[in-house]
């Protein structure tokens, strides 16, 4: 059995942090989303490590993504926040707060809940994006339109040293006509920092819990055939992935579609290495063996 490192899942906790983005929100995420609900499913499906990712454009949420990461020893790391449009502050944070953390392995903005898609150009933005890649901190591209690409594609030509993720696939169409999307992530596959999280695909299949393997399997290969076997990676997306159905059906249908398409040795690169390599984790062999138990 493969391990598998589930690069992208959320905690959150309204008496931690503020989710501006769940305000009015009246769906199932509306409410305190804590890791001891997860842990149960994650061993079903066979998840032996994973990483937090940023749910708010605030330090607290950070902090608190640490503080579970710390008393949960399958968390891996923490993709955090930093005040990016405040070059001098993200400087402080980085040299007197979370360099002092290991965890800290990327950081993310919800540049999709800003109203300029283009919001990575501001030029305090690429002064912190710039110390992110001195310090070899990875970034999370959260992007959901293709000006979002096109704007991550001007950033890696500015900041070529920088490490970037485009989460979700900066969610793809469904089907096999990818258009604009297709041609600018071809473009994007060709320069080497540049992953891809195979993540998010229930939920952007827009079906609801009706969605299958077939669905998503289009977009898959895509990247697979562009950004290749060794700059791929996988992540379950809870609990946002709770409004496409349950946890272990989501790492199901992403199994299928991967043993399928992959041998053996892409299939331990696309589960668990390429993701162990970006965000530069420490895993315990012996320790990802007992996560399948």
């Amino acid at each position: 059995m493969h391990s598998i490192i589930d690069t992208h899942i959320h905690v959150w906790n309204f008496d931690k942090a503020r989710y501006a983005w769940l305000d009015n929100d009246s769906s199932l995420l509306n409410r305190n989303y804590g890791i001891e609900e997860l842990v149960p499913q994650r061993k079903q499906a066979g998840i032996t490590a994973g990483v937090l990712v940023q749910a708010a454009n605030n330090t607290e949420d950070t902090d608190w993504m640490l503080e579970v990461a710390g008393r949960e020893e399958w968390i891996k790391g923490v993709v955090g926040w930093l005040p990016l449009m405040d070059a001098s502050a993200t400087e402080k944070l980085l040299t007197t707060k979370y360099n002092k953390q290991p965890l800290i392995k990327g950081i993310r903005h919800l540049i999709h809940n800003e109203s300029d898609p283009r919001w990575l150009l501001h030029q305090n933005v690429l002064e912190s994006l710039s110390l992110l890649a001195d310090h070899n901190i990875a970034f999370d591209v959260v992007g959901t339109i293709e000006e979002h690409i096109e704007t991550a594609l001007a950033v890696a030509d500015k900041i070529p040293n920088l490490r970037m993720i485009f989460d979700h696939l900066n969610q793809p169409p469904m089907g096999k006509n990818f258009g604009l999307w297709g041609a600018l992530m071809q473009v994007a596959a060709t320069h080497e920092n540049f992953f891809v999280k195979i993540s998010g695909l229930g939920t952007a299949t827009k079906k609801g819990n009706n969605w299958t393997a077939e669905d998503i399997k289009p977009s898959i290969y895509f990247v697979l055939e562009h950004f290749g076997e060794d700059r791929c990676c996988c992540g379950g997306d809870w609990p946002v992935s709770l409004l496409a159905g349950d946890y272990v059906t989501t790492w199901d249908k992403y199994k299928a579609v991967l043993t399928e398409m992959l041998n053996e040795e892409a299939q331990q690169k696309v589960f668990s290495s390429n993701a162990e390599a970006f965000y530069k984790l420490k895993i315990d062999p012996v320790m990802a063996r007992r996560g399948h138990e």
